[in-house]
């Protein structure tokens, strides 16, 4: 009997896979090492095939839709339902296998090797980000020990940097200026490979369609764009953009029953990064209207008499969110209010 539905559990090296057919019956309950994976997908008519999204997930779901198996990436979360009892491979495969063919199950749209590579750029930025951050933070709390205070930002720094830098400043001792000389050959080599990807980013940007209507949008820039239109290569995924608020994890967390509605916090589930980037440029945003009189500024203003400024600054982020959805999945571009573009 034919194989219709495969759930396959990935691993460094050993993957476990469950077959069953139409009828639900298990055909196949086996595992394979990584060097029999392709070989044994190739010898299987073409069929439905879930798989856990996760670090190899995208490159595995190329290889097998290449062979003419229909791929289905699944949030992890949304697996852990299906699995039965105790956790192994075995079950895994088995809750996949499960989770693929339910008809409510959402996935993650399968991304191309240049969407991937791309997504490098800004995984490789924010990483060295955070080093300069705390190559900034270390020299700072060193050169306290030694009397040198410098006021906090990067731009603060360099006064302190310039005594380190210089041989024959006499305020260090020589010992301490070996040990934090290496700190700073680091952080310049860190802020120009930042300033490297950023001009990466935005020759990527020039030539994104998607990403330059995006950043048509106030509140989001080069950065923001790019993010977006890698990190979500087809808007068409949601329904709607609550739903890609909500996946960003901008949305308030619910704890309803009994017909009463109780809305909390933000869920903060899903993307961290596209959730930072938006409140980040949300907060520009705010900080440029308040206290304007422009048309654009009077939805900011009145939240801002209701409510914190940390409070307005999410709720425009989740409206950002949901424009930049409207964009990708109309295939438009920003236009302003009509108000706002009669009295311009």
């Amino acid at each position: 009997m034919q194989i219709t539905t495969v759930g396959l559990d990935l691993a460094k090296n050993i993957f476990q896979v469950h077959g069953i057919n139409e009828q639900g019956e298990v055909l196949i309950r086996r595992r394979l090492r990584r060097a029999q994976l392709v070989s044994f997908f190739a010898s299987l008519k073409p069929c439905l095939v879930g798989m856990e999204a996760c670090g190899t997930a995208h490159f595995w779901a190329r290889e097998l839709m290449e062979l003419g198996h229909q791929v289905r990436i699944i949030p992890p979360a949304y697996v852990k339902a299906y699995v039965r009892r105790n956790k192994n491979d075995a079950a895994d495969a088995q809750a996949i296998c499960e989770a693929v063919t339910r008809p409510t199950m959402r996935f993650v749209p399968v991304k191309t090797e240049q969407q991937q590579a791309a997504l490098m750029l800004h995984k490789a930025r924010d990483l060295l980000v955070r080093q300069q951050t705390m190559l900034v933070n270390a020299l700072r709390s060193h050169l306290a020990e030694l009397g040198l205070i410098a006021s906090q930002g990067r731009g603060r720094a360099e006064d302190v940097i310039a005594v380190i830098e210089d041989a024959e400043d006499q305020s260090i001792p020589v010992l301490a200026r070996s040990a934090l000389k290496p700190l700073v050959d680091q952080l310049r080599a860190a802020e120009d490979a930042i300033r490297a990807l950023a001009d990466e980013l935005t020759t990527w940007h020039r030539s994104n369609e998607a990403s330059q209507r995006l950043a048509t949008i106030p509140g989001i820039g080069i950065l923001t764009a790019t993010a977006i239109a890698v990190t979500v290569p087809d808007a068409t995924a949601f329904r709607s953009g609550r739903e890609f608020a909500a996946w960003i994890g901008l949305s308030p967390r619910q704890s309803s029953s009994g017909g009463k509605e109780r809305l909390g916090r933000i869920s903060k589930q899903g993307n961290r990064y596209l959730r930072r980037l938006l409140v980040i440029g949300a907060t520009a945003v705010l900080r440029y209207a308040r206290g304007k009189s422009a048309p654009a500024a009077a939805w900011v203003n009145g939240l801002l008499a209701r409510r914190p400024a940390r409070l307005v600054s999410v709720a425009m982020a989740n409206k950002t969110a949901r424009i930049a959805w409207a964009l990708l999945a109309r295939n438009e571009t920003y236009r302003r209010p009509q108000a706002c573009a009669e009295m311009a």
